[in-house]
């Protein structure tokens, strides 16, 4: 698709939603796959696939905004990749993470975001987390869209979790039912995603938000997600208006 700037996308897309029956995702989760592939193609240590993958994210959630957008889920560091090779892991865990701290928070505090940390920080040095707690601190009360970073997260131990905490609270068995476990999983109030979108080609959720994509609409992008632009999340956007959300009435 051709390169339209923000705003022409913008118009563009509100457009095909105002045509269409379908209203706006509220929540937009994206599996950001592909920097590995990237950097290979590339010709590129794999650290620079890294890198290149966080510099559309303020781009990302610029636009998010503009449209309507109110959470946007990023699936950042997996329980499962602590098992790559100890170089990389180092280096997304601290060195990465602090860059990206560094160079984007102020703009994201600016556009109005609030950061929300899902899944576990706690293997993180102190000083980082410090850093991110305070992230979170301050942009608390901003309005614009909720950015909900999922670093160090896994479906499938959220779910075992949170079955912990019911049991811990000794909830009576005849009161544990779906709304009872959804208001424990989902803590932090994040309704469900409305769309997720994988990239890379693959066509798989990867322990991603298990409980929470009963009913998610899946948009998978052959484009790498350091190649991720606007013009493809606009395409991503296009295919869920055209669908038919029947949550299983139909």
């Amino acid at each position: 698709m051709e390169n339209y700037s923000s705003e022409i996308l913008k118009d563009k897309i509100l457009k095909v939603f105002d045509s269409s029956n379908l209203s706006m995702p509220n929540h937009v989760g994206i599996i950001m796959d592909g920097n590995r592939r990237w950097a290979a193609e590339n010709r590129k240590p794999v650290f620079f696939g890294h890198k290149e993958g966080t510099k559309n994210l303020e781009a990302l959630t610029d636009f998010s905004i503009k449209i309507g957008i109110k959470y946007l889920t990023i699936f950042t560091f997996s329980t499962e990749n602590w098992e790559r090779p100890k170089l990389e892991v180092n280096y997304i865990t601290k060195t990465l993470l602090n860059e990206s701290l560094n160079e984007n928070f102020d703009n994201l505090h600016k556009l109005g975001v609030k950061i929300v940390i899902r899944g576990s920080i706690e293997k993180l040095d102190n000083s980082l987390k410090r850093k991110i707690i305070d992230a979170q601190k301050k942009t608390l009360n901003n309005k614009s869209i909720s950015l909900v970073i999922a670093f160090d997260y896994g479906g499938r131990n959220e779910i075992v979790n949170t079955v912990k905490e019911i049991v811990k609270d000794d909830i009576k068995f005849s009161e544990i039912n779906e709304e009872l476990f959804n208001k424990y999983i989902n803590k932090d109030e994040i309704p469900d995603p409305d769309l997720i979108i994988r990239t890379g080609g693959e066509y798989r959720l990867s322990n991603f938000l298990i409980w929470q994509s009963a009913y998610s609409e899946f948009y998978t992008s052959e484009v790498l997600w350091p190649d991720f632009t606007m013009s493809d999340f606009f395409d991503a956007l296009k295919s869920y208006s055209l669908r038919s959300r029947r949550f299983g009435t139909n």
